[in-house]
């Protein structure tokens, strides 16, 4: 792990991903000053009175000068106005990274908007998260062992890329790499699909007449099953039209899947419904 010092780190959005990374980054020891900036003020206050950030910023020169690393961690339908109000302030010697769960939308927004400074733009995923948001979510253990994915352009600068990775590592996580368009689809299988299925479920059992009543019967597996549900739906908002295409390819692929088990309950054929049961036990177990 290279070793790395962030004498002042501004983050732009103090929530879950944003706030546990100025947290691990101050565990590590590794981090000076964090300045937070966020739409809300109430955030902000919150933050600094959970000792996530130190100082209360704005998009302005003074929060900015002597900025070593700026990490974005707002929705990624955000990313292009956030863009915009930090390139007037950037240092030149800032680098630039965000959190996004999408990366070729924002990378499509950084050129756009960061178009001087794109080598030091450095696209990056954390792969983690709960199902809580805002600072009061934030710890400092989130990221560890946990995956980073980098998704750098051409532009991008060996010095930038080198400072986003050992800050990550610094946060205990494991950094890779890949283009970003394989990236999004990659997530649309594994991350957003899931959130769009449990979002579905509760949603249409809710709508159901006796919706409260179902809920009520409800177990640990349902529970387990709908916890991402609770995630934020503005995020997730955006995650979702970002990468619309892809989860689309991949939401036809499901339901592809579904017509297979339904033939197989209208048949019932119990045989090869356990065949599909133990090959996604098996399946789930060698990943796990």
């Amino acid at each position: 792990m290279t070793a790395v010092r962030i004498p002042r780190l501004v983050v732009i959005g103090a929530g879950l991903i944003g706030g546990s990374f100025a947290l691990a980054l101050k565990r590590a020891g590794v981090v000076g000053e964090v300045v937070g900036i966020s739409r809300r003020p109430e955030t902000l206050e919150q933050a600094k009175q959970l000792g996530v950030i130190d100082r209360i910023g704005a998009y302005d020169a003074e929060s900015f000068a002597g900025a070593d690393l700026v990490l974005v961690a707002t929705p990624v339908g955000q990313m292009g106005k956030v863009f915009a109000a930090i390139a007037p302030f950037l240092p030149r010697e800032a680098v630039v990274t965000d959190g996004g769960s999408t990366k070729q939308d924002v990378i499509a927004v950084a050129r756009e908007h960061l178009a001087g400074t794109l080598d030091r733009f450095v696209p990056a995923h954390p792969i983690s998260g709960t199902e809580k948001s805002g600072p009061g979510a934030a710890f400092p253990e989130l990221y560890v062992d946990r995956r980073v994915v980098l998704t750098p352009m051409a532009e991008t600068s060996a010095r930038a890329q080198a400072l986003v990775r050992a800050a990550w590592e610094a946060c205990g996580a494991r950094v890779s790499e890949l283009p970003a368009d394989e990236h999004d689809a990659m997530l649309a299988a594994v991350s957003h699909l899931p959130h769009l299925l449990a979002f579905a479920l509760v949603d249409e059992f809710a709508a159901r007449p006796n919706g409260e009543r179902i809920f009520s019967f409800s177990g640990g597996g349902f529970r387990d099953f709908t916890r991402i549900a609770s995630s934020s739906p503005e995020m997730w908002r955006d995650i979702f039209l970002s990468n619309r295409e892809a989860v689309s390819v991949e939401l036809k692929h499901y339901r592809d899947k579904l017509e297979e088990v339904q033939k197989l309950l209208d048949a019932g054929d119990g045989a090869a419904l356990e065949n599909l049961f133990e090959r996604s036990r098996s399946a789930r177990g060698r990943w796990l």
